[in-house]
C-alpha cells in the first residue's frame, strides 16, 4: 500500500489568543506534539485575516514548530539564539524515530537513518554531523555547509560512512515540515491540489454521517487536508471574508466534535479531537 501524505493546515493566529510568549509556546508544543503522535507529513500555517499583518504570529509559530521537529544535537548549529525561542526550553520532545537518544558511534547500525548538518568538504567528500562523537563522511559528495541531511550509515569501521537518502523513502515517521504560505486559505486548497480536503467545522455535517463516505476517497487518496479554523472565527467565516464558500473547496464540512459541552473548541483541541477519530476510523 502506498504511503499517504497527510497534511494540516491551521492558522496563523493559533496564538492570537495568549498574551504571554511562555503560553504561546506550551500551545505551539501542543500543536506539535500531535502532529507527531499522528504521523502529519506537512504542517501549513496560513494567514486567516488579510486585514492584519500576521508576519510575527507565523514566524512564531512555524519556527517554534521547526525546531521542535529537528533532532536535538542539530538545533544548537540550526537555529540561532532569537527572542522567540526563550521558552523552547518547555516543548515537549516528540520522541520520533529522527530524534534518537542515542549519542554513541559505537552503536551505530548498519543501514540505520539519522539527520544531519554538513561541517566542511575536503577531496575524500563532506563531512557530516549525525550526532555522536565523530562526524561521519559522505564520499565523493560536496555540500555547502550548515545544510541539513538525511543519511544512511552505511558502514562504522574504521570510519563512518553515510550516503544521502530522501527522507519519503524512509518506511517509518520521519517528522513533520513547515510551510509558512502568504497566500489565502482558498488559494492555498486550490493550488496545492490535494486529492482530499477535510474542513473541520461546527456547522459542517456530524462525521458519523459521512465517515463512510469520506473513507471511500480516503482509500484512493494520496495526499490528504485538513483544515482548522481560528481561536476566533471558523472556516465558514474565513471563507466568507475571501469570498468563496467553504463547501465549494472543501470536499467534506465535517463537525467532528458533536454536542460539544463549551461554547468554544480552542484550535489545538480540535486538532487532537479531529485527529484521533480520522485515525481511529482510517488510521493515519
Amino acid at each position: 500500500m502506498s504511503k499517504k501524505r497527510i497534511a494540516i493546515a491551521i492558522p496563523a493566529s493559533v496564538v492570537s489568543d495568549t498574551p504571554h510568549l511562555r503560553e504561546k509556546t506550551s500551545k505551539i508544543g501542543f500543536i506539535g506534539r500531535a502532529a507527531a503522535i499522528f504521523r502529519i507529513e506537512e504542517i501549513i500555517v496560513y494567514s486567516d485575516n488579510p486585514h492584519v499583518n500576521q508576519s510575527a504570529d507565523t514566524d512564531l509559530v512555524t519556527m517554534l514548530l521547526a525546531y521542535m521537529e529537528t533532532p536535538q544535537y542539530l538545533r544548537k548549529k540550526l537555529f540561532r539564539i532569537r527572542p522567540e525561542l526563550q521558552y523552547a526550553g518547555i516543548l515537549p520532545p516528540l520522541r520520533t524515530t529522527h530524534h534518537p537518544l542515542n549519542r554513541r558511534a559505537k552503536d551505530l547500525k548498519l543501514g540505520e537513518h539519522r539527520e544531519g548538518i554538513t561541517l566542511s568538504t575536503s577531496m575524500e567528500g563532506t563531512l557530516i554531523d549525525i550526532g555522536v562523537e565523530q562526524p561521519a563522511l559522505l564520499p565523493k559528495e560536496k555540500s555547502a555547509s550548515r545544510k541539513r541531511v538525511t543519511v544512511k550509515v552505511v558502514s562504522t569501521e574504521p570510519q563512518i560512512f553515510v550516503e544521502l537518502i530522501d527522507r519519503n523513502q524512509i518506511a517509518d515517521y520521519w517528522g513533520y515540515v513547515v510551510t509558512a504560505e502568504k497566500q489565502p486559505l482558498g488559494k492555498i486548497i486550490t493550488r496545492r491540489g490535494f486529492d482530499l480536503v477535510i474542513a473541520t467545522s461546527r456547522l459542517g455535517i456530524p462525521f458519523q454521517k459521512v465517515a463512510e463516505e469520506i473513507g471511500e476517497r480516503w482509500q484512493k487518496a494520496k495526499s490528504i487536508l485538513v483544515v482548522f479554523g481560528s481561536p476566533s472565527q471558523g472556516l465558514h467565516e474565513i471563507a466568507r471574508r475571501e469570498g468563496w464558500k467553504l463547501e465549494e473547496r472543501a470536499d467534506f464540512t465535517v463537525n467532528m466534535i458533536p454536542l460539544q459541552g463549551t461554547e468554544t473548541v480552542r484550535t489545538e483541541e480540535a486538532l487532537m479531537a479531529t485527529l484521533s477519530v480520522l485515525n481511529m476510523y482510517f488510521h493515519l
